[in-house]
């Protein structure tokens, strides 16, 4: 099973994966369609939303998601403000096209979150919802949560308000073109000012002790008729569009925090065995941790070209484990912090995919205007994030199990082929047994060997197995 990646995935076509796909939802018990109230619903809200009466179609906003993506939650435009920065970003109003305890809600409330495999979705909402009617497409006139935030000359937050305005996307961009126009040196200027606004945001998030995990991800392509799996880096332009995102996350929990009621995303502070357990895998691995070096500074110095520091990356993912969801009204929780942002942060950005996304732009949107939060809104502010525990869960599962499958299928002609890999785990107790990393194709699995795994080594492993049907692949220590 993979344990770290989420795939990305081109012309998804098959029908080895088609049934196994089937397999999956059945086993699952997910569904295959919406109840058709729940469809009839979605089409009359699309057919009626109501736009807000604050005009701000004059910004002229982009969004940029992964290619051919069409649930567009975000569209941003950013600008000097004298000194600064002036971030203007756009949110999908969900809640324009969700009537409180109507059939969307209720199903939406079911679901949690849009769960993504391999060429296939089980959304959140309708897609005449989605990826329709409250998607900020380009040159379409739609409501949505517009937050401005001024950002200091050195990145810091200033102020950040939200509040609901009609909006229109002027271009929808993906990264893969972006960043090819950002090379060339023809790229749009704003993508200039969200590099630097990237980039400073980053600084800040590094000095405040904020953790970055630059794992790569898996992509499969289908090319002549064979499966193939690659490892793909993230472009930078990704990684500063995401700055954005969390910004106004923070943005977010700050005013909910002030205001006395909200949800917020949680990771507890790691422990200090866990810590101790990092730096005596450092040490097995050779890498020099001088004592005086924080954790959070120590990783963000890993080099993830290098084999050994691609397994101690791997093994810091085990300090990250935990994060969960908190609500309040009243006093603020005592822990309210996400400590790998090293700031207080709430889900607020992605309403089409995420449930809790919608509740929290409701709070928002209410204490910025100096209104009591609805009370659809507070009614479900204690078991959000029981809901969100589970729907996070099964996002999970659901993921696995379509990396699984098709790591099998493109496998499934090699059975007896022997390949190199890179040792990047051991099973707590036992050294024998572990998960490696295989470049070509990039395939992650679990090993059981006879002897000790060298961590962050190279080694030989033989391919056994691979059974599409069992989503299961086997290797033996060559």
């Amino acid at each position: 099973m993979p344990i770290t990646r989420r795939l990305r995935i081109s012309t998804p076509n098959d029908p080895v994966l088609t049934h196994g796909l089937a397999d999956i939802r059945r086993q699952m018990h997910l569904p295959d369609a919406f109840p058709p109230d729940v469809e009839t619903g979605a089409r009359d809200a699309a057919a009626n939303v109501k736009l807000p009466d604050l005009d701000h179609t004059d910004i002229p906003l982009l969004t940029i998601d992964p290619p051919g993506s069409m649930d567009l939650d975000q569209a941003m435009h950013l600008e000097r403000n004298g000194d600064g920065y002036r971030v203007h970003y756009a949110i999908a109003d969900v809640a324009s096209f969700v009537a409180p305890g109507g059939a969307i809600d209720l199903e939406a409330n079911r679901r949690g979150e849009t769960l993504y495999g391999i060429g296939h979705t089980v959304p959140l909402h309708p897609r005449v919802i989605s990826e329709g009617a409250a998607s900020l497409l380009p040159d379409q006139l739609r409501p949505a949560l517009l937050w401005t935030i001024d950002l200091a000359a050195d990145g810091a937050k200033i102020r950040a308000e939200v509040q609901r305005a009609r909006v229109k996307s002027r271009q929808r961009c993906d990264y893969d073109g972006v960043q090819a126009d950002i090379d060339a040196g023809k790229a749009d200027p704003m993508w200039a000012l969200l590099r630097e606004v990237g980039e400073l945001r980053k600084r800040r998030a590094q000095k405040l002790g904020a953790i970055s995990l630059p794992l790569p991800e898996q992509e499969a392509t289908k090319v002549d008729g064979h499966w193939t799996l690659a490892y793909r880096a993230r472009h930078p332009v990704e990684d500063w569009n995401e700055q954005i995102s969390l910004l106004t996350g923070m943005a977010a929990a700050d005013i909910m925090l002030a205001g006395n009621v909200g949800v917020l995303r949680t990771l507890p502070a790691p422990e200090q065995e866990a810590i101790a357990q990092l730096r005596r895998t450092a040490a097995s691995l050779k890498l020099a941790w001088p004592a005086d070096r924080s954790y959070p500074a120590f990783i963000d110095a890993l080099d993830p070209s290098d084999p050994a520091q691609v397994a101690m990356l791997v093994a810091c993912t085990r300090v990250l484990r935990g994060a969960g969801y908190t609500s309040f009204h009243g006093a603020p929780p005592p822990k309210p912090m996400q400590s790998a942002l090293a700031a207080d942060y709430t889900h607020a950005t992605a309403p089409l995919r995420r449930l809790i996304d919608r509740y929290a732009g409701e709070v928002c949107v209410a204490l910025c205007a100096g209104k009591p939060t609805p009370d659809w809104a507070l009614e479900k502010l204690d078991t959000l994030p029981d809901t969100m525990r589970r729907a996070d869960h099964t996002a999970g599962q659901f993921e696995h199990a379509t990396i699984d499958l098709l790591e099998a299928v493109v496998l499934s002609s090699r059975v007896g082929e022997t390949f190199p890999a890179l040792v990047t785990s051991r099973a707590d107790g036992d050294a024998r047994s572990g998960m490696v990393m295989i470049e070509q194709p990039a395939v992650e699995t679990r090993i059981d060997a006879v002897r000790e795994l060298p961590l962050g080594e190279r080694i030989a492993v033989k391919l056994m197995e691979s059974d599409p049907a069992r989503r299961r692949v086997r290797f033996e220590l060559e």
